[in-house]
């Protein structure tokens, strides 16, 4: 599966586009849609194009980590996992409550873990937390 237009806008409006590198709550080097990595270095600044190839790129990353993990799924729940999967990687999703409730058909209960993953940097962070409630609500839909 391929992230839908509605799972792009979720994961734009809450990462954000920055065309200068800077550090996020959790206190990464990040540029761009969320993007991070070796290649980010304090200063670096890039253009929008150049910012939506990364995103493109680190979607297809994510979207290859839910593919291989998360079973059969419907186009909302695809979504919601790349969007998690993006803002917190592919070992926290391959080692969460979440993947096990959803491969078990719990679907209502994966939906419910959304709100668990709600911390950046030890701390409790609004945006977090509205971005968790977005993910189990385009989950659900």
């Amino acid at each position: 599966m391929k992230t839908s237009p509605a799972g792009r806008a979720l994961i734009t409006r809450f990462e954000g586009e920055r065309l200068q590198a800077y550090l996020c709550p959790a206190g990464i080097l990040t540029i761009g849609v969320g993007h991070t990595g070796p290649d980010v270095k304090p200063g670096l600044t890039i253009t929008r194009e150049r910012s939506q190839q990364l995103l493109a790129t680190d979607l297809q990353r994510f979207e290859g980590a839910v593919n291989r993990l998360g079973g059969r799924m419907n186009q909302g729940q695809f979504d919601a996992m790349v969007s998690f999967a993006f803002n917190v990687g592919e070992a926290a999703l391959r080692s969460s409550t979440l993947l096990k409730k959803h491969l078990a058909g719990d679907y209502a209960g994966a939906a419910r873990e959304f709100a668990r993953w709600n911390k950046g940097g030890g701390k409790v962070l609004p945006g977090l937390v509205k971005r968790r409630a977005a993910e189990a609500a385009l989950y659900m839909s």
